[in-house]
């Protein structure tokens, strides 16, 4: 298809101008509407009107320039069939062959924190969804362009076929303009769905539109015969692991995936430099230090069988002196926020190996989700950490300054080891870690066992506990194991008679008011 005249209208202009003077270049005739055409003029290209072209003056305060025949029937009738072109003839309309739309900031308008309903309701297109939808239905004859980053590619094929654009490009593009306004549709659904009065009391929309984009074809799924895809989330915040840039090795797995995201987590929003190690969706080691080697190294230490094959995620630098440390084990995954020349150039002489690097910014899901036959769990995402408005300490004896340093850092591991979870830290690292057991006195005899498995003592440690104790059997086991401060949640109605024991140990307590289960 030779395109002969295009229309633009876009609220994003970026490359616009540059697009447009590859079309004129290649005498594609431009139409234009309201501060798209000034633009054009200002950059001294030629445009035409809308209004001038329908005859029909923009009305409405701009609600009704694109929504006339002339328009619609430019972009839907079919060049092959001889009936619609008499009658594109019979009433005077010219066909437009390339559109150019991108629409009102919606998404944007409604994530400014004092915007209105009023506000949001002015930001939604009609005539911008109506002419995608118009020219992708007749993709045949119609090329839809809905997103800056694919003018390049457009341009390139006029360039490179001589003003022609292939069959597969229009069928391409058409897929994307009809993804573009389902999303666009899905925002505002979700959006005015969440006003209604049960919808503000619970924070909930009573529809839930999801916008996915397909990123990656895996392998397989969790397993060899299961499929799988990795999608990203159109409106992922900064930080999370769909931002990732992969510097080198294999493409990620499904279980690569999963467990990178634990470990980047967890690591993320520890205040210090910090290292955390994470094997089938647990963390098996985690540290703070002066360093990013030092803290590998503790890390390391809490369970280096498990370590084996293990994710690494690092909050700090990667260089050279940690990724030589790194040559005592088998990595699946390394994960850091930035890396140095020289640690990337000892890294591609393992070129297995995949080298993730993340933004660090604190960013969380809007929602978290888990799919359930016939249905999806909703909730909001768990923001982890110590809430020290929450913290009180319930027994006799006041944990040290180091101890609370260590129950902090043992919580927040807590918070992402699989429930039952009990973790044991001691001088900025942790030294065992049980998790996901029906019992939690289950949960602390694993850890205990790793500990000792692993040649670390746990004598004057902390241990943290992602739920209440129901009993005071898993508090005594801490306390034998040699724990000497303890935090958790609280909350049991023998919390009492669990306090009791602590101080019967010779043990500080520390309730959190806050339960972290895993599922």
């Amino acid at each position: 298809m030779i395109p002969q005249r295009a229309l633009l209208s876009v609220s994003d202009k970026t490359g616009l101008i540059d697009l447009a003077r590859a079309l004129t270049r290649h005498h594609i005739e431009i139409l234009s509407t309201g501060g798209t055409a000034q633009l054009l003029r200002e950059a001294h290209i030629p445009v035409v009107e809308v209004a001038d072209f329908t005859g029909f003056p923009e009305m409405l305060d701009g609600r009704v320039k694109t929504l006339h025949p002339k328009i619609h029937g430019g972009l839907l009738g079919r060049r092959d069939l001889a009936s619609h072109r008499e009658a594109m003839t019979r009433h005077g309309l010219s066909p437009i062959d390339l559109l150019v739309v991108n629409l009102y900031p919606f998404r944007e308008t409604i994530a400014q924190p004092h915007a209105t309903l009023a506000d949001a309701i002015e930001n939604i297109d009609i005539g911008g969804p109506a002419m995608v939808r118009s020219a992708a239905k007749n993709h045949a004859h119609v090329a839809v362009l809905t997103d800056p980053a694919d003018y390049p590619r457009l341009v390139e094929e006029l360039d490179r076929q001589r003003g022609d654009l292939s069959s597969a490009l229009l069928f391409q593009l058409a897929v994307k303009a009809f993804s573009h306004t389902a999303s666009y549709d899905g925002a505002i659904a979700t959006y005015l769905s969440g006003l209604g009065a049960e919808s503000q009391a619970d924070g909930f929309p009573e529809r839930l539109h999801l916008t996915l984009y397909k990123h990656q074809a895996l392998r397989y799924g969790e397993n060899p015969h299961q499929q799988g895809a990795f999608y990203r989330d159109s409106e992922a915040p900064p930080g999370v692991l769909a931002h990732y840039h992969q510097h080198q090795g294999k493409p990620l797995s499904y279980n690569n995936i999963a467990d990178a995201d634990t470990a980047w987590d967890c690591v993320r929003f520890l205040p210090e430099s910090a290292c955390v190690i994470v094997k089938h969706a647990n963390p098996c080691g985690v540290a703070v230090s002066n360093s990013t080697v030092s803290a590998y190294q503790l890390a390391h230490a809490t369970d280096p069988t498990s370590a084996f094959g293990g994710i690494l995620a690092f909050n700090d630098t990667v260089d050279d002196v940690t990724v030589e440390a790194l040559q005592r084990q088998f990595v699946e995954v390394l994960i850091a926020p930035r890396y140095t020349s020289e640690a990337l150039q000892r890294l591609s002489q393992k070129a297995n190996v995949r080298v993730l690097e993340i933004p660090l910014e604190k960013g969380l899901n809007r929602w978290d989700m888990k799919r359930v036959g016939g249905g999806l769990l909703v909730q909001t995402p768990d923001t982890g950490g110590v809430q020290e408005a929450t913290l009180k300490t319930v027994t006799r004896l006041e944990p040290s300054s180091s101890q609370w340093h260590d129950l902090r850092l043992a919580f927040h591991v807590a918070h992402f080891v699989k429930s039952n979870a009990v973790v044991f830290c001691r001088d900025g690292r942790t030294l065992g870690i049980g998790a996901g057991q029906m019992s939690r006195v289950d949960s602390t005899r694993i850890a205990q066992r790793k500990a000792e498995n692993a040649g670390l003592s746990l004598s004057d440690s902390v241990a943290a506990s992602d739920a209440f104790f129901p009993f005071r059997d898993g508090l005594d086991v801490l306390a034998q194991a040699g724990a000497r401060a303890v935090i958790q949640p609280g909350g049991s109605v023998r919390d009492e008679e669990v306090i009791g024991a602590a101080d019967e140990q010779g043990l500080a307590m520390v309730f959190t008011g806050i339960r972290h289960f895993r599922h």
